[in-house]
């Protein structure tokens, strides 16, 4: 089954994906070195708990971008699939790290919510609206491929919630400023943690269920044996795994069991059916299939190997 691609507007786009990345990671280091240097200075948690989420922006976008530079690099004998599941490990080191930064943000804001401290919120006010600023522009440089590649995603997330946080900074600022209600300062920080775990978790999930090589959620495995199983000529679908490699890759592999022993050419026929089945129904775009006559193997669909 063969498949068209368009090789320079994919690398036109990827080239493109890089340059808005840089761009990001630029942004992000001089927002967490101001935030760092204007926490200190102001003894704002919130702000030092914005700058410590704003570090782990400047550590993700930086693996986001190396994994978005080695998913391009060709396949070779050491490595027959290429570097195809970089971003996906990358998605799920970035999510990880949004969840560790947030349960560091709690201990500290359970902290500091006991021992109130007073804060410097002219500084605080000024700084989270230049992190707003800056995060916004990289949310819109990085919101069109969140859509469709789970390591932008993770990226884009780590923008927009960082962002989120700046606000929630802001709003802290100003009621401190007006109403010297200091301890906003930690409860900010708690909801600013609660939301990273929040959307780090399902990122969290789905980039480990791949990497586990689990079944997506998407696809019936039962309900595709049943529709193989009804093809001419075919006995026995088993040993059936359904993996997905990265965001654009989905693979069936299974042993089918023929009631006559056919020809290749015959068995190339039932192949080019089973592919057209799984890839206009399932989007799987990856077959392999193993043909057998009389072989005493487990006819199971799902063998432990």
């Amino acid at each position: 089954m063969s498949h068209g691609h368009s090789h320079n507007h994919a690398h036109a786009h990827e080239d493109l994906k890089g340059r808005n990345l840089l761009i990001s990671i630029v942004l992000n280091i001089v927002i967490t070195a101001s935030q760092i240097i204007g926490g200190l200075v102001s003894g704002s948690l919130a702000l030092l708990s914005d700058a410590l989420h704003n570090f782990s922006d400047v550590l993700s976008l930086i693996v986001s971008y190396i994994a978005n530079k080695l998913s391009k690099k060709e396949a070779s004998i050491h490595r027959t699939f290429g570097y195809k599941r970089a971003e996906i490990l990358a998605a799920f080191i970035n999510a990880a790290t949004l969840i560790i930064v947030a349960i560091l943000l709690i201990i500290e804001a359970v902290k500091r919510f006991q021992h109130p401290e007073e804060i410097k919120t002219g500084l605080v006010i000024w700084l989270s609206l230049i992190a707003i600023i800056a995060n916004g522009a990289s949310v819109l440089l990085l919101k069109k491929d969140a859509n469709s590649n789970m390591n932008m995603r993770s990226a884009y997330l780590h923008l927009l919630t960082d962002m989120l946080a700046s606000v929630a900074v802001l709003i802290g600022g100003l009621l401190m400023k007006f109403y010297q209600v200091f301890w906003v300062d930690s409860v900010l920080t708690l909801a600013i943690a609660i939301y990273l775990i929040y959307m780090g978790y399902d990122l969290l999930k789905t980039s480990t269920k791949v990497l586990m090589l689990f079944t997506p959620d998407h696809i019936p495995v039962k309900q595709i044996v049943k529709e193989i199983n009804a093809i001419e000529g075919i006995k026995n679908v088993h040993h059936v795994h359904v993996w997905q490699l990265n965001e654009d890759e989905v693979h069936l592999e299974a042993h089918i069991d023929f009631y006559k022993d056919i020809t290749l050419s015959q068995f190339d026929e039932v192949l080019h059916n089973i592919e057209d089945l799984v890839l206009i129904r399932y989007n799987i775009n990856h077959v392999n299939i193993q043909p057998e006559f009389r072989k005493s193997d487990d006819k199971e669909v799902i063998v432990q190997d």
